[in-house]
């Protein structure tokens, strides 16, 4: 049996025939964690609208290992309101398995590369406190903490805590041109974006220095 921890890693973008696997990567998060507020797992079937309403715009990005997803990122609007479209929210689920070994940073920095080049100009993270692993993550690819906001949800019988964290990709200018579609951009340049972090990763595992 392969070990996730140690195996071949492939970032791909994701196909509506991944649901049912990522949303085994996601169930555990829902079920036992507050990093997100969802309450209930989302079955296959909402899994595979929302992967095919997030491309509509946006990259939704697999990691593979050894040829089975173990992890997935994608982006999302931070806000519906027209004056909110150069703004994304990013979001990534790791399974535990596969953890500590480079894989969401890689898929991070695929998702910046993307959404930069899609003309965003600020992106954004939400991230229930206490997640010190995700501070570090998000700080280590060049986000800031812009904001808390005070017990904003409740799960698991408490109120949560949550921190914004944001990245500027281009400073303010007017008027901006509107965000081009994930799939407006050129092939080669996705492709090559996904394989050289994906290289990135393996030389990591190789080199015995895995990180988050």
């Amino acid at each position: 049996m392969s070990n996730p921890g140690k195996g071949v890693c492939c970032i791909r973008q994701a196909r509506p025939e991944d649901a049912a696997v990522l949303a085994g990567i996601y169930a555990p998060y829902v079920r036992d964690t507050a990093i997100t507020f969802e309450y209930d797992p989302p079955d296959a079937a909402e899994f595979a609208r929302r992967i095919r309403k997030t491309q509509e715009q946006f990259p939704y990005l697999v990691c593979e290992v050894d040829g089975k997803p173990q992890a997935y990122a994608y982006a999302s609007h931070f806000h519906e309101r027209a004056a909110f479209q150069w703004d994304a929210e990013l979001s990534v689920y790791v399974a535990a398995c596969a953890q500590q070994r480079g894989i969401g940073r890689a898929l991070y920095t695929c998702l910046i590369a993307f959404l930069q080049e899609q003309g965003y100009s600020t992106l954004y993270a939400l991230i229930t406190v206490p997640n010190d692993n995700s501070e570090r993550l998000h700080a280590k690819l060049g986000f800031e903490r812009a904001a808390l906001y005070p017990r904003t949800g409740y799960k698991f019988g408490q109120w949560r805590d949550m921190i914004v964290m944001e990245k500027r990709l281009s400073p303010p200018f007017a008027p901006p041109e509107p965000p081009h579609a994930f799939s407006t951009l050129p092939a080669a340049f996705v492709e090559n974006v996904l394989r050289e972090e994906a290289a990135k990763c393996n030389a990591k595992t190789e080199a015995g220095n895995p990180q988050r």
